[in-house]
């Protein structure tokens, strides 16, 4: 794990608290530090603050999503909406606001790190969707003979959808299955990751052909 935290006695509280909990930790006091360390360490999970000394933390982000779809749990004391969707809009896989419960960000972090090694599963049939061929088995999706580069949430999200073709999912499963029972409020992440999602897969994404939102009630993946 990398910790991202330029403030020295919570970066050496929360290592010392991840070492106990069986987390093998690294820590970076800054931005370009932090993207060195990613590179050349690759760790299953970083926990990003946003303020930091060199770069901000929206920027760490994208340099990461440039390479690599390893989850990224913001921890911050920023907490605006729109702080939250633009760090999940850049492809961070969860945020958590500051002051924090331990108990809590260790749960964040384990699901964080369980939606990206969920790969082992038996054979599963490739849904065809349009223009999309997704591959449940080996976790890809390819868009006119191209791979698509998701993040591990938003393989989650569409995965569920995929398994659901046809039908609608209420947001309530959404947030269920693809982030756990402790995000039951947090709809924002839906709207964010839906609309990730259509970017990367519709021809057309203010107007999908495919994700299809009900409002307020949920989602479907319509064939």
């Amino acid at each position: 794990m990398l910790v991202v935290e330029d403030e020295a006695p919570l970066a050496h509280a929360l290592a010392v608290n991840l070492r106990a909990a069986g987390w093998d930790v690294t820590t970076a006091p800054d931005g370009r530090t932090a993207l060195e360390a990613a590179a050349g360490g690759r760790p299953e999970v970083v926990l990003l603050d946003l303020g930091l000394p060199d770069l901000d933390g929206t920027e760490v982000i994208t340099g990461l999503r440039g390479w690599t779809s390893v989850p990224i749990v913001v921890l911050s004391a920023r907490q605006h909406g729109e702080d939250k969707v633009e760090a999940l809009d850049l492809g961070a896989d969860d945020y958590v606001t500051k002051p924090f419960a331990m108990n809590e960000l260790m749960a964040r972090l384990r699901a964080a790190v369980r939606r990206a090694a969920e790969t082992a599963a038996p054979a599963e049939p490739v849904v065809v969707v349009g223009e999309l061929r997704i591959d449940l088995a080996r976790k890809r999706v390819a868009r006119r003979g191209h791979d698509v580069r998701l993040t591990p949430t938003e393989w989650a999200f569409l995965e569920l959808l995929t398994r659901h073709l046809g039908r609608l999912v209420t947001r309530e499963q959404v947030l269920r299955e693809v982030w756990g029972p402790a995000y039951h409020s947090e709809t924002h992440y839906l709207r964010v990751y839906a609309a990730q999602l259509r970017r990367k897969l519709e021809d057309d994404p203010a107007h999908p052909r495919h994700l299809i939102t009900s409002a307020g009630l949920g989602y479907t993946l319509e064939p």
